[in-house]
């Protein structure tokens, strides 16, 4: 499973960074937002900023709802960096669009699926990435992990290369659950990704190590 970050906050890509185990990094115009960065230029600079700092796929959100916008933003980003990824909505211009770049060969991500249906329209569209919001359904009393498990038997079933990247997850079981069920990607805030690292019997038994040795060693 690949681990990506979901934030524009560069400290936290650095950390996670870091930490070795980051294989991208996904964001969008409420996580710029957060983060100050406003203004198109500062923002296209955040995303090289970005990709400067992690080695894998940076997903870039494009902001138009139509075709011809959605063709412009995004080839103006696939241009920045050679590892930007073209994140476009899950509606009937944003499956044309992906169609698009895929026969360009850019690389694209589909965002907020949330059905078995649209995953599928995104693979048939060729996108490299389709991102079904799991937390956001949990959030709606639904179940999204059934929904990744959906999703995964139906690209086994054809044999499409679309990834499935299991996206607003809120804490570690999501995490674990997804990699479960066979979701090729995580994408979630730092603190889910580090709290696969808690376990209070780790805890204990690093007290203890340290414990006895200085016991035999003092």
């Amino acid at each position: 499973m690949k681990f990506f970050i979901d934030t524009a906050n560069l400290e936290q890509i650095k950390e996670a960074q870091e930490l070795g185990i980051l294989d991208g990094v996904t964001t969008n115009p409420s996580l710029m937002a957060k983060e100050g960065i406003t203004g198109k230029n500062n923002i296209l600079k955040h995303y090289v900023d970005i990709c400067n700092i992690v080695d894998g796929d940076v997903s870039a959100e494009v902001n138009a709802m139509d075709l011809e916008g959605m063709i412009r933003e995004g080839e103006e980003l696939a241009d920045l960096h050679e590892q930007i990824v073209v994140k476009l909505p899950m509606t009937k211009e944003g499956v044309k669009a992906c169609k698009y770049f895929s026969d360009k060969g850019i690389k694209t991500n589909v965002t907020l699926i949330f059905s078995a249906g649209q995953a599928l329209l995104a693979a048939k569209a060729g996108a490299t990435y389709c991102s079904p919001f799991v937390g956001r359904l949990d959030d709606v009393s639904t179940d999204g992990l059934n929904l990744i498990d959906e999703i995964r038997q139906i690209y086994d079933n054809y044999g499409f290369e679309t990834q499935i990247l299991a996206a607003s997850v809120r804490h570690t079981m999501h995490i674990i659950n997804c990699a479960k069920i066979g979701a090729d990607v995580m994408t979630g805030p730092l603190s889910s990704i580090t709290g696969l690292l808690k376990h209070p019997l780790t805890d204990i038994g690093i007290a203890q190590f340290i414990a006895d040795y200085e016991k035999g060693n003092k």
